[in-house]
This record gives structure tokens, sequence and C-alpha cells, in this order.
């Protein structure tokens, strides 16, 4: 049976051997980091003495995936034009800048001090609460799945492309069993050091290959100049597309607002600040996850802006990228390196998932819920961490597979809320509950209720098929304000307004009836205030009498 289509030999030969070799440095590197991962502080967090540059690009690649680089960048950028470009640059400024200058410190601080290495068990420390820790834990495990099988998405249409494939169905099957395979190996031998080193490998490969990428597509129109005016001209596309608000502002916004500040609330973002070594590298992280930002962000939804030069009149969103390296890109070099992009960025953000997941189910659920915890020592947890990531490797491969096969819309809709879900009912109560001592239980609980219940009604919504709350803008475009988008926008701002509301309205009730004890939470937040004793080399150029930061 002939599976391949006339795609050059050279092409294949070419893809072939740079993912032989991309697929082998990931397996080496897992393999030197398995002394790393003996215990569970070094499996989950790296020892917590990971330094900036790994953690930054960690972060960056965690947050940046082939649905960025597939679907998002050739949806938005199809509804937008080269507006699309404020989503990347939002990213950078607000999910990546204000995020670890907001969140990385603190976050670092507190959670060596309450000794939290999940953002469950943040949860349950922080506020006193195992009810609280046993439902962050369950809202992490049904929503990281279909979170992870997403990831997958768009994978057919460019090893189509990449390898000639007849068979679409059968090129995304290969791929993801491929990519399910060797992330299971590196992340499960080596923890969270080897996903570290592989994630700034595969972030430099994402940097090179975007800007490669961009200036491949811009050539095929006579430059960036050319390819404006004829967007701006063409009666067909229009110069909204090439304005700077693009056609449809408020959704652009909601976008900007589901993409930038969702990061603030994801576990296997937030993550990453639990794990950086000290509070010079989390300076240094900041910038240095910003410009990566700037650079793959901002390039991705950058590149998508010009996504109607080459697809006309199409729904189908995850096509457009594909479609567009297929025209543009000639090179057989640079569309193998193009294949190891979007690997990279599936691969990174996959491992950082799956780890997350596993650590989560292992350390929240399990270990003294089900399991007594004088019987689950470092070895054993290790073990069932290890165990739990190839679990959940083979549910989100299976996951992706089905739905992709059956075309199952309902698993792609329960995907899309995945991401409002999680920050929804997280991101209020952990950012709060860092800087604010008279954050209450009770805010908590209503921020999990809350932000779940808006993206559980936008599932219901598309299910049912409902269409009252359209919306239709001048350039004829429909929005959906049920989308999982704009709910997850409307989820995030929602409970930041209500945790705070809450807080005020129930704290003095709350202490009055022993449920909130001041006086463990001023202890928790001694962390911040602290000295600390240094040797004279770490404290060179210090004044003496000044303590240095808590790290």
């Amino acid at each position: 049976m002939v599976i391949l289509a006339a795609a050059t030999t050279s092409r294949i030969v070419t893809n072939i051997i740079m993912m032989a070799i991309f697929f082998g440095i990931m397996v080496v590197i897992g393999l030197y980091f398995r002394k790393k991962a003996a215990n569970v502080n070094g499996f989950v967090l790296g020892g917590r003495s990971v330094g900036p540059w790994l953690t930054a690009f960690a972060y960056g690649t965690s947050y940046f995936s082939a649905v960025i680089f597939i679907g998002y960048a050739g949806q938005f950028g199809y509804l937008f034009g080269v507006a699309s470009t404020w989503i990347g640059l939002g990213n950078a400024f607000i999910g990546s800048l204000l995020a670890w200058s907001i969140l990385g410190r603190r976050t670092r601080i507190m959670t060596q001090k309450i000794d939290s290495k999940t953002m469950p068990d943040y949860f349950g420390k922080r506020f006193d609460s195992k009810a609280l820790k046993l439902a962050a834990a369950i809202i992490v495990f049904i929503f990281l799945i279909p979170y992870t099988a997403s990831l997958f998405n768009g994978l057919s249409r460019l090893f189509t492309v990449a390898f000639g494939f007849q068979n679409e169905n059968l090129a995304y099957i290969i791929i993801v069993c491929i990519m399910a395979i060797l992330t299971a190996i590196y992340v499960t031998v080596g923890g969270y050091m080897a996903t570290a080193v592989n994630d700034f490998i595969q972030g430099i490969i994402m940097i090179i290959g975007i800007i490669a990428v961009i200036a491949a597509v811009l050539a095929s129109q006579g430059g960036f100049s050319a390819a404006m005016a004829t967007m701006a001209t063409s009666e067909e596309i229009g110069w909204q597309y090439t304005s700077f608000a693009g056609p449809m502002p408020i959704f652009l916004i909601a976008v900007v607002i589901l993409t930038s500040l969702g990061t603030w609330g994801l576990p296997q973002m937030v993550g990453k600040f639990y794990a950086i070594k000290n509070e010079q590298d989390i300076k240094k992280g900041t910038i240095i996850s910003t410009v990566f930002a700037i650079i793959v962000a901002g390039g991705c939804y950058f590149l998508g802006g010009f996504g109607r030069l080459f697809v006309s009149n199409t729904k189908d969103f995850d096509s457009i990228v594909p479609t567009m390296l297929e025209k543009a890109v000639t090179s057989d070099f640079l569309m193998a390196l193009v294949v190891i992009l979007v690997l990279s960025a599936s691969m990174s953000t996959l491992s950082s998932l799956v780890l997350t997941s596993s650590s989560t189910l292992t350390l929240d659920l399990i270990k003294g819920s089900i399991v007594k915890e004088e019987n689950m020592n470092e070895k054993k947890q290790v073990l069932i961490m290890r165990i739990f990531i190839a679990v959940f490797i083979i549910i989100s491969a299976a996951i992706a597979i089905i739905q992709k096969v059956f075309n199952f819309s309902e698993i792609a809709s329960l995907m899309g809320i995945s991401w409002g879900a999680l920050a929804g009912a997280f991101l209020a109560p952990f950012m709060f509950g860092l800087y604010w001592k008279k954050v209450t239980k009770s805010a908590v609980w209503t921020s999990f209720v809350v932000g779940l219940s808006i993206m559980i009604f936008s599932f219901i919504y598309k299910l049912a098929g409902w269409n009252f709350l359209n919306v239709t803008f001048s350039s004829g475009e429909t929005l959906n304000l049920a989308n999982a988008v704009v709910a997850g926008a409307i989820a995030m701002i929602t409970t930041i307004i209500i945790v705070p509301t809450v807080s005020l309205c129930t704290y003095r009730l709350e202490v009055k009836k022993g449920i909130l004890d001041p006086v463990k939470v001023n202890e928790i937040f001694t962390c911040y205030t602290g000295k600390v004793i240094a040797s004279a080399t770490e404290a060179i150029g210090e004044k003496v009498e000044e303590p240095l930061p808590y790290v």
C-alpha cells in the first residue's frame, strides 16, 4: 500500500536525519540527568537550583506549543490580520515580564517556606486546608489531560506536507506515537533537570526556526512592504487586516488577556518559579523569558497575520500555517527545521504538563489521602510519579488520536476550555495569596467554583448549539461571547474581582470561628521579612548592616 505522496526523496531523507539527531539528543540528556532525579525534590524541582537561562527557556517553551504555532497563529492571524502581533507582545510583556516580576520572587520564597512542590500543595499549606489541596489537585488532573492532548493538534497537516503522506490520519498517528514514546523516556528517566535542559535546546531551535520561517514567507511575497500593500489593496482581504487594531478589537483584547494573563494561574507555568536558584537568577530570568517571548510568540502571530495571502475563505484554521509553509518554504533543510521547531514546541510543553500532572496526582491526591505518608518514602514517590507520567502520556495520545480519526468535536471543545478553567480557578487566589494575609478560604473556594462554572457554561453552550450571544462586527465576522477564549478572559477578570471582595466580607467571620488563624498566616509571611546568613563570597558588595534578600 502506498502511504507517501510524491514528496522529494531529498526532503524526506533530510527530515528523517534531523529528527533522528533531535530525538537522540533528547534521550541522551534524559539518561545523563537520571542521578539528579533520585528523590522527590530533584525529580519535581531539580533541587530548587536551576539557573536563569534554563528556567526562562523552560517557562517559554512550556508557554508556546504547536497549538500556538499551528492553531492559534493561523486562526487569530486570519481573523485579526497583522494586528494579531499584539497577542504575541501581550504574551511577552504580560505573560512573561509581569508574571516574573509580580509572581517570580514571592512564589520562590513562599513555596520554600511552606515546603510546597505543586500548586495544589500551595493552596493546602498557604490556606491550611487539605480540602482545598484535594480540590485543586482534582481540577489539575481533570483539565490538564485534555490540554495535553491538544498539543498534538495540527501536527498531521505539517507532517503530511513535510513527508508527503497521502493519508493524513496515518501521518498523525505515527508522529503522535513517536512523540509520546520519546517524551516519556527522557521525562521519566531524567525528571525536571532533563526537561529543563531539553527545553533550553528546544527553545534555541524555536528561535532560529521562527526567524527563518518569517524571512521565507515574506520573501515569497516580495518582502514586508509588498506583503502589506497586497493585503491592504486586495478587495478580497481588505485594509482592516493591516490596521493597528484589526477588524475585531474587542475579541483581540479577550485573546490577549486569556493567552497572557492566563499563564499566571497555570500550574505548569508557575511551577517554574519554584525551582529557580536565587534572587539574582529571577532578575536575569525575567529579561531572558521576555526576549524569548517577543521573538517566538511575537513571531508566530506576526507570521499568522499574513495567512490570508495564502488561504482564503476558510474555517479550517489549522490548515493555514501548513499551507503557508508548503507554498513559501522551498528549502529541504528549512522544512526540516520547521518540523523540528514544531516538535520542540510540542514536546517541551508536553513534558512540562505530564510532569505537573504526575507530581500533583502522586503528592497531592495519593500521598496522605489514599496511601499513608509513612508508607510512601522518597523512592516510592518517584517511582509512582514515573508510572503516572507514562500513563498520562498514553491517555493524552489516545485522546488526541481518537479525536482526530473520529472527528469528535466534543473532545476538541473540552480542550479549548482547559486553559480558561485552570487559570480562571487558580490565578486570583494564588496571586493574592502571595501578597495579602487576609485572603480567606471562602474566597478561594468561590474562585474555584466561579472560574469553573463560567468555562463549563461555555462548553455546554457550544454543545447545545446556542447562538443568542453572537455579535457581528463591521468586517462581517461574527464573535460568540460564550467562545472559550472570551469565557476564559471573563473567568479570570471575574475571579480577580471576587477574591478580594469575598475576603473582605468573610475575613472577620473566619477568624472568629477559627477557620482562619492569623498567627499561622503571619508566620508564613515572615519569609519575606526574615534575615538570612550569607557567606562573604555571596555578600561581597553588600552593606553589612542590611540583610540580603531571602533566597
